[in-house]
C-alpha cells in the first residue's frame, strides 16, 4: 500500500513538472517606430557624432536628408555602435562618398546605443566654407 502510494506521488509530481515545461508566452512586445532627426554643421577636417539607442530590435533607417551649401557634393558617412563610456563611434557600416538622400538600412537585433557620423572627406576642405546637415534616423523603440 505505501508502495503504491509513493508510485503515485512521483507520477503526480512528474506530471506537474512536465506541465511546468510546457507553458507557452505571448508575442513579445510591438516594436515602434521612432524618427529621430539631427542637424548640424561639418567644418573643413572635422566630423559629427549622433547617438540613439533602441530599445528592441528591428530596421534602423538612416538617410542623409540634406547636405549643403552645394548637395552635388559628396561627404563621409556611417551608421555604427556607439560606446557612450568613451564616447566612440565605431562604424559598422561607412560611404566615404555620400551624396544627399543617400541610405543605410540595417537590422538591430536587441536593445543597443547606436550613432551616425558625418565627416569631412576632403570636399568640405576644398571648398574651405562649413557644410549645413540633416540627418534622420528611424528605428524601433
Amino acid at each position: 500500500m505505501l508502495r503504491r502510494i509513493a508510485c503515485g506521488l512521483l507520477l503526480g509530481a512528474t506530471a506537474v513538472l512536465a506541465g511546468c515545461g510546457d507553458t507557452t508566452t505571448g508575442p513579445g512586445p510591438t516594436p515602434t517606430e521612432v524618427t529621430e532627426t539631427f542637424t548640424g554643421t561639418v567644418n573643413p577636417a572635422s566630423g559629427a557624432t549622433h547617438a540613439f539607442v533602441t530599445l528592441l530590435g528591428g530596421t534602423v533607417t538612416a538617410t542623409l536628408t540634406a547636405v549643403g551649401p552645394d548637395p552635388a557634393k559628396n561627404v563621409g558617412f556611417s551608421l555604427g555602435t556607439f560606446n557612450s563610456t568613451l564616447n566612440v563611434c565605431s562604424a559598422v557600416f561607412d560611404n566615404p562618398a555620400a551624396l544627399q538622400a543617400f541610405e543605410f538600412k540595417a537590422n538591430a537585433t536587441t536593445l543597443g546605443s547606436y550613432c551616425v557620423r558625418i565627416y569631412d572627406n576632403g570636399n568640405i576642405t576644398t571648398d574651405n566654407v562649413p557644410y549645413s546637415y540633416t540627418i534622420t534616423v528611424k528605428h524601433p523603440q
